[in-house]
């Protein structure tokens, strides 16, 4: 495919594909092109295709098609489509329809052969299992049970298993477990494990209902627990299996076995119902004329099983194996063990007792089968490939019993004797039984298509509910289809618990339902797939009821509506309104109202009597919501006709009463007035302008209020009778309103009434009270494994009520879903948060809470990360001690966590303090340190601690003091086996001798040879704490001798002798000589070389050459004497002989060879050469070819050939119109095997003419000519 970005270079989207069709059917090929309206044309063999009777063409948007009618043997051929500059070619093949009689046949078969699959399959199933082969091997099952072929296990002298599976037997349809323990106290990482079934099949990919993998790990035993489940065990269950676990450097296996017993029923068993075996020839039973089962009977079905079910009432005998008293019993006893043990067929079971040393027939039509079993991933390709006796023949391809149709997927090849059947894109469908079918014979194969990993690419996220809330998990992983484990708490969730749990599939988004939450399901959730895992925390709280809005207190008028309206946090609560603790009744004046959240007591034309205490009390809660409603009584006196204009409100005065409203609710003030004539109703309301020296108190305020502080007012006028603020004013009272309360709107309001009579004055406090502001991010501070410490401040604006408390809400930085942490509000400035998941980002919000209700969220805190320590480092120990070091080693710790590794701190203390002191400045990677400078003979306790980023972890702490003083250790040298026999180099090779050596303190090394010091730069010594090395970089002869090694320490010494022997090729031999000559035999000797190469000679090499021709063949090799006769000469030639020595670095660079040749003589025969007559073969020239006439175009050049024969050779002349042209330059002559080119260079109608060829030479002369015509391009 062409990458992302870049313009494919085809034009086509989809090609067309080669296809196969019956002769008188219609032919189809599609093809689609990157855009529409592009011109395409169609070709048979490289001719344009028109649209006719014959074919058809189509072109929608950007498909076209190719309709072939009536297909025909002439239409076979190749096509092609064109799409601008891009070509695809395809085929179209055509096969005649079989005959009615040969279709009849060909189906027949297959009706007769399907019921019998079945019963066929799982026979073949069992055999594979038994027999499986692999690239690398084969295993196979022998008739005892044992098995053949080579599985060799690491050599693990150690091994990892506490507890090993072991051999099984299930009965048809039962179930079994086969377990396996790991120790893990000495592992770094979980081991990674293996279930097999016979040499290479994973078990893995065939992970489902019948068989499940499970695993455990027991903290505090430190044991992994591996366990394979197998339920409703079939016959194809059987065979062999291998648990194989490996850790990073140790690797450990175990085979077992799982036999399967049929269920056997609890009537009366048939003894010969057993043995025999169903047919395979159809689908019936086949009968003779006594109505008796003429099938084959199988014994061994029989006496494989263990034991019988027999009546309770008689106890059963001891189970005997006849196969092995029939083999070692006479021939004369076998009817009588027959009649014993109750055998009807006696001559067919010694038939197939005979039948068992016979090996298998060898396959007439196949040379190379089909392994019994292959396995390939999905999505890739396999190859199934037979090797065939006759090439010729035609086989067939069969999958699970029905023949496969050549297609896309599906590729038939045929290389010879081989035949290949291609399988492109593996899915699981092509899971299934393959068979290749020649004549009569077949050969079977299983093919396992393996799943990829199975990956998740959209976690789960951590859920807040309450009881009784529905809860959803949801995930995506990378393939539609795949299978998912959901557990919880690590314990997996089955399917048969689904009046709980609902599981769902949505192409590839897998969902966890939970109709209704309980407190029991609160807990860790993971989705577990083939490639890895998701986990999220459900937090299921108790069902609690927040009321966002109380009512509040109402003082009303005669004939006014109140209204009593409550705001809680679940719309779905329902409650009931009280009055004086009775349930108060709607009707026709009393309306209770419930929409969403908000509940509503509305009461019109209030009278005295509803004058009383009102309750709220939500259903299910224990919760109570109450306030009182005040009737104002308009009193009425007899008064003049001109009455002064009077306000009658309760509490009247000079102090202004205090009205709270809630920020954006309505706020309506009713003022009953009188007077006559009407009065004037002016509304103002008082603006604070700011401080001033000698200003007096603010209205209504106390004598003294104003002693220390003095005040400025201004009044606004209200006027308006229409928008959000205005004032409406009748005959008897005067109305303010004002739409959507806001804080601007707070302060002290003044109502004046005028008229002629008077005036009256009262002042109405108005408090906007709102939620608080949102409080400021906050901070995250003491952040460990799983919790942190959240701090904030309060907000700047707490909305006229105090803060109640705050709620925190936190939720994971990659995720949208925010998660409260508390139902109670906090009542401090900082929470400590828990239970999150160490590794995981998180950020944290905070709202604040009053009366009012709920402020907007703050903005989220700095994204944080829950790390913890790691654990304790494990295996301290002391590995070396000094008189001022000391070394020590440790393991990493088992417990890494999220933050990592950072290194380790070292530190010690003396015995009996506790003042510890840091052994290195900084921190270590390496897990091993030598502590220097230590005080000798103190006695010192380390510790070790590991450190990351949440800081360090537990330390681990030396069992006992150590003694900070050096042992003393005797000198002993570790000579290694392979140094204590003579140690053989040769010249040139390089020699490094390693000696490992004990001792304590350090040992003082002596090397010296032949009981004299080493000197010399060729040879060097070095030496370490542990060990010496002697090395020679490139060795010679005179390096051989006997080296011995000393260490030693103070007046204790130990010492090793070793012997190098350094080898070089021998030199040739000496003096060799032929003694005797008779016949075709040469007697040779020689003697040995004077230089052996410092080693023993191994042999000698003999060569001759002929004289004629100096090629050398060997006579004889490592021939060990120093003499040899040479035998099988040619007479009358003459050789040379030479002979080579030989030791264990090779043969010597040169050979000693004799200097005169050898002549082998024949005696008594002298050859004389025949002789011949001289021949005259002179000849006089003729012309084998003569020249032609041609007709050429001027400015082209052009050639005249003909061809002569003659002895000796002739001379050749050309000419033309009589003129020689030996000297025209514009003529070149060529003569080559008697054939003779003239040619004209770029001729002109000036050249045209005669030109004659002349040959001649000492016996005559010849001749020939043609005219040469001259054209001129018109």
């Amino acid at each position: 495919m062409p990458e992302p970005g870049k313009r494919p270079v085809s034009a086509f989207t989809k090609k067309p594909r080669s296809v196969e069709v019956t002769a008188g059917s219609a032919a189809v090929f599609e093809a689609e092109t990157e855009r529409s309206g592009l011109k395409v044309r169609w070709q048979r063999d490289g001719s344009d295709i028109a649209a006719n009777d014959k074919y058809g063409l189509a072109a929608e948007g950007k498909r076209h098609t190719l309709t072939v009618r009536d297909v025909g043997p002439d239409d076979q051929g190749s096509y092609a489509v064109i799409a601008g500059s891009s070509k695809v070619k395809f085929d179209l093949k055509v096969t005649e329809p079989a005959p009615p009689e040969k279709a009849e046949s060909a189906v027949a078969p297959t009706s007769m052969e399907a019921p019998e699959t079945p019963k066929e399959v799982p026979a073949a199933a069992t055999e594979l299992e038994g027999n499986v082969s692999s690239p690398e091997g084969s295993v196979s099952v022998t008739q005892d049970g044992s098995v053949a072929g080579d599985q060799e296990a690491p050599d693990d002298p150690i091994g990892l298993f506490l507890m090993r599976p072991q051999d099984g037997e299930v009965t048809v349809g039962g179930s079994i477990v086969f377990s396996a323990q790991v120790t893990g106290a000495s592992l770094l990482k979980p081991p990674v494990v293996k279930w097999l079934k016979g040499k290479w099949v994973d078990l893995s990919s065939k992970v489902g209902q019948h068989l499940q993998l499970h695993d455990s790990y027991d903290r505090a035993s430190k044991v992994y627990l591996f366990e394979l489940h197998i339920t409703d065990a079939q016959a194809t269950s059987a065979g062999g299996y291998r648990c194989e676990v490996s850790t990073k450097d140790k690797f450990d296996s175990c085979n077992f076995n799982l036999t399967v017993h049929e269920a056997i029923g609890s009537g009366d068993l048939d003894l010969r119902s057993a043995f025999r075996r169903t047919s395979l020839a159809g689908t019936g039973r086949r009968t003779s004329d006594s109505h008796e089962d003429a099938g084959t009977l199988d014994f061994s079905s029989l006496l494989k099983k263990s034991s019988f079910r027999r009546d309770s009432k008689l106890e059963a005998p001891a189970e005997e194996d006849v196969w092995e008293i029939l083999r070692q019993a006479p021939p004369s006893e076998y009817e009588r063990i027959a009649f014993q043990h109750g055998v009807t067929d006696l001559r067919g079971m010694l038939k197939r007792l005979k039948g068992m040393k016979h090996d298998e027939k060898k396959s007439t039509a196949f040379q190379k089968k089909l392994e019994p079993a292959y396995q390939v991933n999905k999505g890739h390709k396999i190859r199934l490939t037979v090797e065939l006796a006759d090439p010729d023949t035609e086989v067939k391809w069969l999958k699970n019993g029905q023949e496969i149709q050549m297609s896309g997927r599906y590729i038939f090849e045929s290389i010879g004797a081989k035949r290949t059947l291609t399988i492109s894109q593996c899915s699981l469908a092509d899971d299934a039984a393959y068979q290749c079918v020649v004549g009569g014979e077949k050969c079977s194969t299983e093919l396992f298509v393996k799943e990829p990993p199975v990956l998740i690419t959209r976690s789960l996220e951590d859920q807040l509910v309450m009881v009784g809330q529905r809860v959803e998990f949801e995930c995506e992983v990378s393939e539609e289809g795949a299978q998912v484990k959901w557990l919880k708490d690590g314990v997996e969730l089955t399917r048969e618990e689904t009046f709980k749990y609902r599981f769902k599939k949505d192409g590839r988004k897998h969902h966890l339902i939970i109709n209704e939450a309980t407190l029991e399901d609160a807990g860790h959730y993971a989705v577990r797939t083939s490639g890895g895992q998701a986990l999220a925390e459900l937090i299921v709280q108790e069902k609690k009821l927040e009321v966002y809005q109380s009512i509040a207190d109402l003082a009303v008028g005669a004939k006014d509506q109140a209204v009593f309206k409550c705001e809680v946090s679940d719309e779905n609560v329902r409650g009931v309104w009280l009055k004086n603790g009775k349930e108060l009744v709607p009707d026709n004046r009393i309306k209770v109202s419930h929409i969403g959240r908000v509940h509503k007591l509305t009461i019109d034309d209030v009278t005295p009597a509803d004058e009383a205490d009102y309750s709220f009390v939500p259903e299910g809660f224990a919760c109570n919501l109450s306030a009182k409603l005040h009737f104002m009584e308009v009193k009425i006196d007899f008064v003049p006709r001109q009455e002064p204009p009077k306000i009658h409100l309760d509490c009247p005065g000079s102090t202004p009463d205090t009205i709270v409203v809630v920020a954006g609710n309505k706020l309506r003030l009713d003022v009953p007035i009188s007077g006559d004539p009407a009065p004037t109703v002016i509304w103002q309301k008082t603006i604070t302008q700011g401080k001033k020296a000698s200003a007096g108190p603010p209205p209504g305020a106390p004598e003294d209020a104003g002693a220390d502080e003095e005040w400025v007012f201004d009044k606004k006028l209200l006027c308006e009778t229409e928008g959000r603020v205005r004032v409406e004013t009748t005959k008897d009272r005067s109305i303010f309103t004002v739409e959507g309360a806001e804080k601007e709107d707070e302060g002290v309001y003044t109502v004046t009434v005028k008229n002629p009579v008077g005036e009256d004055q009262v002042n109405l406090t108005v408090k906007v009270i709102d939620v608080p502001d949102a409080p400021a991010a906050p901070k995250i501070s003491n952040v460990g494994e799983d919790s942190c410490i959240v701090q904030w401040e309060p907000p700047a604006y707490d909305g006229g009520q105090p803060v109640l408390g705050y709620i925190l809400e936190r939720k994971k930085k990659k995720s949208y879903r925010w998660m409260r942490l508390n139902f109670d509000l906090l009542r401090e400035l900082s929470h400590e948060a828990r239970r999150m998941i160490e590794g995981v980002a998180y950020e944290m919000r905070v709202y604040a809470v009053n009366a009012v209700g709920m402020s907007r969220p703050s903005p989220a805190s700095q994204p944080f990360m829950p790390i913890g320590p790691p654990g304790e480092p494990t295996h301290l120990t002391v590995e070396d001690v000094s008189d001022t070091t000391v070394s020590l080693k440790w393991r990493p710790p088992e417990r890494v966590g999220a933050g990592g590794l950072d290194g380790y701190s070292v530190e010690y203390c003396q015995e009996g303090c506790s003042e510890w002191v840091t052994a290195l400045q900084g921190l270590t990677e390496r897990t091993s340190l030598l502590v220097k400078d230590l005080p000798t003979g103190a006695r010192l306790l380390f510790r070790v601690r590991a450190h990351n980023v949440a800081g360090p972890g537990g330390p681990i702490i030396t069992k006992e003091p150590v003694t900070v003083q050096e042992i003393l250790q005797r000198p002993r040298l570790q000579l290694p086996r392979h140094l204590r026999q003579t140690i053989q180099k040769k010249v040139g090779e390089p020699v490094n001798l390693l000696i490992p050596f004990q001792g304590k303190p350090r040992p003082q090394v002596t090397w010296t040879k032949e009981g004299q010091p080493l000197a010399g730069e060729e040879v060097s010594i070095r030496n370490s704490p542990t060990d010496t090395i002697l090395f020679i970089r490139a060795a010679h002869r005179t390096h051989s001798g006997t080296y011995q090694v000393t260490v030693r320490i103070e007046n204790m010494e130990d010492k090793a002798t070793l012997v190098l022997q350094i080898v070089d090729k021998p030199s040739p031999p000496l003096d060799i000589r032929v003694v005797e000559t008779w016949g075709f035999n040469v007697a040779l000797e020689w003697k040995p070389p004077q230089d052996d190469g410092n080693t023993e000679i191994w042999g000698y090499t003999v060569q001759k050459a002929d004289k004629k021709t100096m090629e050398w063949f060997t006579v004889l090799e490592h021939y060990r004497q120093t003499h040899c006769v040479v035998s099988e000469l040619i007479i009358g030639n003459g050789y040379y002989f030479r002979v080579f020595s030989h030791n264990m670095v090779g043969s010597s660079d040169r050979a000693a060879a004799t200097k005169e040749p050898i002549f082998i003589p024949r005696p008594g025969i002298t050859y004389e050469p025949p002789k011949y007559k001289a021949l005259d073969f002179s000849e006089a020239p003729s012309f084998t070819q003569p020249l032609a006439n041609r007709s050429i175009i001027a400015g082209y050049n052009a050639i005249l050939c003909c061809a002569v024969r003659g002895s000796p050779k002739p001379k050749i002349s050309w000419f033309k119109n009589g003129l020689d042209l030996g000297e025209d330059a514009r003529f070149r002559m060529f003569c080559k095997q008697g054939v003779l080119t003239l040619e004209i260079r770029k001729p002109c109608p000036y050249d045209g003419g005669v030109y004659v060829c002349r040959a001649t030479n000492l016996q005559g002369e010849a001749q020939c000519e043609c005219r040469l015509e001259v054209r001129v391009p018109q």
